[in-house]
């Protein structure tokens, strides 16, 4: 990737598509270069893509060779872990290699992206996890997508005390039902539990993916926010 002179600059995971293609949008409309990390490309112009598979680790090494001769010595860099694996399955059918695959993208890759790029992540860097209210609360038939988001914040607190000191700051972001693919291909693009789950919330609504695009953006431009869970649901009514 051609190096330039901005100094800001937001690399997302997952930016091909939904919520990260939003993300994309918010933070290159914000003035920030925008490195997209996935298998798809970005179709928003002016991105750069960096073919990523996160679920592969030589995939996830090359892609941070390439990072790096990128970032090296910028002062405000956005880490964005927006990508997930989401399967059906449960505690008594999900094998060990189901398991394993999960873990490798939605947590396994999220720590070595991480660790390799701190060290040139100056003052006012954030590391900005997307998780989903099933971080703090579990549903039937989402075994080792709940799992993996229960990872995920226990990742962004001991991030934050980790960090101390170190002028980056941390953050989960978690969405609720939100009107993405994935959302939709977990559903089996049944329109009517769509607006059935959209129901479920004191809008009566599914959340666009812009909204969470907005928050996230704010959350990276807010430093007082460090080591919080940032519930995006509308007001999700529980069961």
């Amino acid at each position: 990737i051609p190096r330039e002179n901005s100094m800001t600059i937001a690399i997302i995971t997952g930016a091909s598509v939904g919520i990260g293609e939003a993300t994309a949008r918010a933070f290159q409309d914000g003035g920030y270069e925008v490195v997209n990390l996935s298998r798809r490309l970005c179709d928003v112009p002016g991105v750069h893509n960096l073919p990523c598979d996160l679920a592969d680790p030589d995939s996830i090494s090359d892609t941070i060779d390439a990072l790096l001769s990128r970032v090296s010595g910028l002062s405000e860099i956005s880490l964005i872990h927006n990508a997930s694996q989401m399967r059906k399955d449960s505690a008594d059918d999900c094998d060990d290699l189901s398991l394993r695959s999960v873990l490798e993208t939605n947590v396994v890759a999220v720590n070595r992206l991480t660790r390799a790029l701190l060290p040139g992540m100056g003052p006012g860097s954030s590391v900005l996890y997307v998780g989903s209210t099933l971080a703090e609360k579990a549903v039937p038939g989402t075994f080792s997508y709940v799992v993996s988001k229960h990872a995920q914040l226990g990742m962004m607190r001991a991030t934050c005390q980790d960090l101390m000191g170190s002028g980056i700051h941390t953050a989960m972001i978690c969405p609720g039902f939100t009107d993405t693919q994935m959302l939709r291909n977990h559903l089996g693009n049944d329109e009517a539990l769509l607006q059935q789950i959209g129901s479920m919330n004191s809008f009566g609504r599914l959340i666009e993916p812009e909204e969470i695009a907005g928050v996230l953006y704010w959350a990276h431009r807010n430093p007082v926010i460090n080591g919080s869970v940032l519930h995006a649901n509308l007001g999700q009514r529980e069961s």
